[in-house]
């Protein structure tokens, strides 16, 4: 199987077998195609060359990064069209219970017979396919998943969190029930207890699981085998992630020993081919020259050992911040409630106060639909506090990183998206991007066309020009690959400026932030220390 992306291979004569009640890990660096893959399986692109063999009566499931959902629905009327096909064979219910109220049928024998018969074909139908019990299931996997009472199911599917969408997509999935489930980053945007739900779900589920994910607890937790595509090819190793990292290490250090002792021995044979052939044509000997020929003859029919990539190119990210005010942000007695379908409203902020310091690394943490995105996008002034006040201080330039990345204009190419952002010929421009591991083709191509791991690289490459010396980070974690969860790491301790970072990462929580605040009924408990003391705290309380 082979695709194609800008006229670029992403990956050609790839081989993979899925096999029934397996869960499969799908990981390597972002932009490799992890998610091109899963789209292919989901019978969503054709791929240019092979084929893909479906068994028969398979059905297939696919969550992408970014669920598609109707903002307008709520979160009922959305988990309810979850089954296309029933709700295609009720829309048949519905026009044939028409048909029967006509007079032309109800009064013609033939046509009521023939409209009896289609309804009983369809009531038949609407039975296989679960229609009684739907309604039922539909509500019980919701509950399950948190949405427990009227007003969470009346909630607008647009005002949801990133988590929570992702929650409602995942119920969507879970009530047909696939043989085959395609995960695409599905713990992004989950709390803690999400996170915890999805490791049990995928332990528990009969069908197989293809799971692409950068938290490496999750891939312990419930991966039997991780493939990893890179390069355009797809490696298998047994067992879970941890297991995965040792052993690539111990291949990648054997290689680079087969591969150094293979030159030497390359190096000593055409030395040798060398001097025979040298020595033949000097002293005219053409056994000499037969045997140097020979030699050569050997090295081209060789199998190479192929050069172990041992430490591969990072972004290069630096956020050149500066002091600014002493006290940047502070906030007191904030307020904010949400007006609901059936005419309440729902209370997110209560009474919320919060002080940031200069040089503060904070963490903002809390259960998804608690507020904290609500609560940056009014520091941010997207937003209206029905009372209280937020005061940012006088030299403080916000940065802002949005976890759905809404900053980003998905119809511009990348080039333009940077000059936007700083005063870049079209050169420079490309050469910035380059740093972030963007080739030109790429940055001639559009945002739309990047995958969530490329485009967060683009935001933090956004952040890096805006000079900001107050970040405030939604998630920044999600969609980058380890690689680059580090680099974002290494630069958020050398940052000059202050930072508030919502994430539910708890490694890079642990290796960036000095306080944690809890988002908890509206309000915010302090933690100092970082996300280990926090647990400590909570535990010893």
């Amino acid at each position: 199987m082979g695709v194609t992306y800008i006229a670029q291979a992403i990956f050609t004569d790839l081989s993979w077998e899925i096999h029934d009640q397996r869960c499969v890990g799908l990981v390597g660096p972002n932009g490799c195609g992890k998610s091109t893959l899963l789209r292919l399986i989901a019978g969503l692109l054709v791929s240019d060359s092979g084929y893909l063999v479906r068994q028969s009566g398979v059905t297939i499931g696919y969550l992408p990064q970014e669920p598609q959902l109707t903002p307008q629905r709520t979160v009922w009327q959305e988990a309810l069209t979850a089954s296309a096909l029933l709700a295609q064979v009720e829309a048949d219910l519905t026009a044939v219970e028409a048909q029967l109220a006509d007079p032309a049928v109800y009064g013609n024998d033939e046509a009521l017979e023939r409209a009896l018969e289609q309804q009983a074909r369809l009531l038949e139908r609407y039975t296989e396919l679960g229609g009684p019990g739907y309604a039922g299931r539909v509500r019980a996997t919701l509950k399950e998943l948190g949405f427990v009472t009227e007003a969470e199911l009346n909630l607008p599917v647009e005002t949801l969190s990133g988590g929570q969408k992702k929650l409602v997509a995942l119920a969507k999935l879970l009530v047909t029930q696939p043989k085959v489930l395609l995960l695409d980053e599905p713990d992004n945007h989950l709390d803690l207890a999400g996170k915890a739900f999805l490791e049990q779900l995928i332990q528990a589920y009969t069908g197989a699981v293809i799971i692409v994910s950068h938290d490496r607890y999750l891939l312990d937790l419930v991966v039997d085998e991780i493939a990893e595509l890179e390069d355009g090819k797809l490696t298998l190793y047994p067992g879970d992630y941890s297991e995965y990292a040792f052993e690539k290490q111990t291949r990648l250090q054997r290689q680079q020993q087969l591969y150094q002792t293979q030159q030497k021995e390359i190096d000593r044979l055409e030395q040798a081919a060398k001097r025979l052939l040298t020595w033949g044509r000097v002293y005219d000997n053409f056994k000499l020259i037969s045997r140097g020929r020979n030699i050569l003859k050997r090295l081209e029919r060789m199998d190479r050992v192929d050069r172990p990539t041992l430490e591969r190119r990072r972004m290069n990210l630096m956020l050149e911040g500066w002091r600014g005010s002493s006290k940047v942000l502070e906030i007191t007695g904030l307020t904010k409630a949400f007006s609901m379908v059936n005419g309440g409203s729902m209370p997110v902020i209560n009474g919320l106060d919060l002080l940031i310091w200069h040089g503060e690394r904070v963490g903002l943490i809390g259960a998804n639909g608690t507020g904290k995105s609500v609560l940056l996008r009014m520091i941010l002034g997207k937003e209206t506090p029905d009372s209280g006040k937020i005061a940012i201080g006088p030299s403080v330039e916000i940065g802002f990183y949005a976890q759905e990345h809404e900053t980003l204009d998905y119809n511009r190419n990348l080039i333009e998206t940077v000059r936007g952002a700083a005063h870049f010929t079209e050169s420079a421009a490309v050469s910035f991007l380059g740093k972030f591991l963007f080739k030109y083709r790429q940055a001639q191509g559009s945002v739309s066309e990047l995958s969530g791991g490329e485009r967060s690289r683009l935001q933090m490459a956004l952040l890096m020009l805006s000079r900001a010396n107050f970040l405030l980070l939604d998630e920044p974690t999600n969609n980058l690959d380890i690689a680059s969860a580090e680099v974002l790491e290494d630069a958020i301790a050398d940052f000059e400026g202050t930072a508030l970072i919502i994430s539910h990462d708890r490694y890079f929580l642990d290796r960036v932030v000095d306080r944690i605040v809890e988002l908890r009924d509206g309000r915010l408990i302090e933690y100092a220390g970082n996300y280990s003391d926090y647990q400590a705290a909570k535990s010893g309380a």
